[in-house]
């Protein structure tokens, strides 16, 4: 068999995986923000800084090389051969994953929430928070189990995005045609410039109470609920808010304080930190925000001395 020369692997390794996905597999290559790229076939790959990690595999490298071994299973002495021109067929290409066409229907809903804002008064959410929201067309009380109901609008104002909570029990889930692209959030400036990120919706909500205990105007604040932290390294609801407010530039990071939430914001600021300031904070106790929340209020009104930093 003939061998590798030192000469040709050296020569190899200098394309970097940006380049030669530009011009060997265009299809495949996903602007992601700045500098930031993804393929296509793999949203959590990553490719930064001359260098690109798979997030979900725990593999990464710098070189194509690297990439055609490692994720393209090509043999070695093949992926060098491609790389120096002496194989010019090209690779079978990578077929885009279809995005199934979701349609969202709005459940029906009960004109007294009585037991949705009970739930979340109960959870030591301001109540003139949550009256707001329900104001705003932002949360609901289904018919049907008297859950309370999240809406996440589009940019056009059109209801995407609906995760349910039981009033009573432990159920929560999405609405039949949610796109997560389109989680609740709550934006009042035209420009925002920073946003607060949370895991979830009671998160958010616990949060902004504390901004209110704290003497702030909270509706000054932006809000942003994820709808979950698993699939893609950047959160598909994350990467669309940065798409729809291209003015933003501070990311507040306030994701769970367990392995989950700690590991998705490690990935995250990696991944958004050359172009974006990002700060962790975390909830000062408790797993999240809401669990803070009650512990907060739990303690003397000598004892609090700031409800949030």
């Amino acid at each position: 068999m003939k061998l590798v020369s030192d000469e040709d692997l050296a020569r190899a390794r200098e394309m970097d995986l940006l380049t030669y996905l530009t011009y060997y597999e265009p299809g495949n290559l996903k602007h992601v923000s700045g500098n930031t790229y993804s393929t296509v076939e793999h949203d959590s790959l990553i490719i930064n800084n001359g260098k690109w990690c798979w997030f979900s595999q725990g593999i990464g490298g710098r070189s194509a090389l690297d990439y055609l071994i490692k994720v393209r299973h090509i043999p070695f002495r093949e992926a060098v051969e491609r790389l120096i021109g002496q194989i010019t067929e090209p690779l079978p290409p990578i077929q885009p994953k279809k995005e199934p066409t979701k349609v969202f229907s709005m459940p029906g809903v009960n004109i007294n929430p009585a037991r949705a804002i009970k739930y979340l008064v109960g959870r030591g959410i301001d109540p003139e928070i949550v009256q707001w929201c329900i104001d705003h067309k932002l949360i609901f009380e289904t018919t049907k189990y008297s859950n309370v109901l999240f809406i996440g609008y589009d940019t056009d104002g059109n209801p995407k995005y609906g995760a349910v909570r039981a009033t009573s029990g432990s159920f929560k889930g999405d609405v039949q045609g949610s796109d997560k692209k389109c989680a609740f959030k709550i934006v009042r400036a035209e420009s925002p410039r920073k946003v607060h990120v949370f895991e979830s919706v009671p998160d958010l909500l616990s949060y902004a109470t504390l901004v209110k205990l704290s003497g702030k105007n909270w509706l000054k604040e932006t809000y942003l609920s994820l709808a979950g932290i698993g699939g893609k390294v950047v959160p598909m609801a994350l990467e669309q808010f940065l798409k729809d407010y291209p003015d933003i530039s501070h990311i507040y990071l306030h994701l769970d304080n367990d392995g989950p939430g700690r590991n998705a914001t490690k990935n995250i600021t990696e991944i958004l930190k050359p172009n974006y300031v990002i700060k962790d904070i975390p909830p000062p106790e408790g797993k999240d925000f809401n669990d803070y929340l009650r512990l907060f209020q739990s303690k003397p009104k000598s004892k609090n001395k700031e409800a949030i930093r």
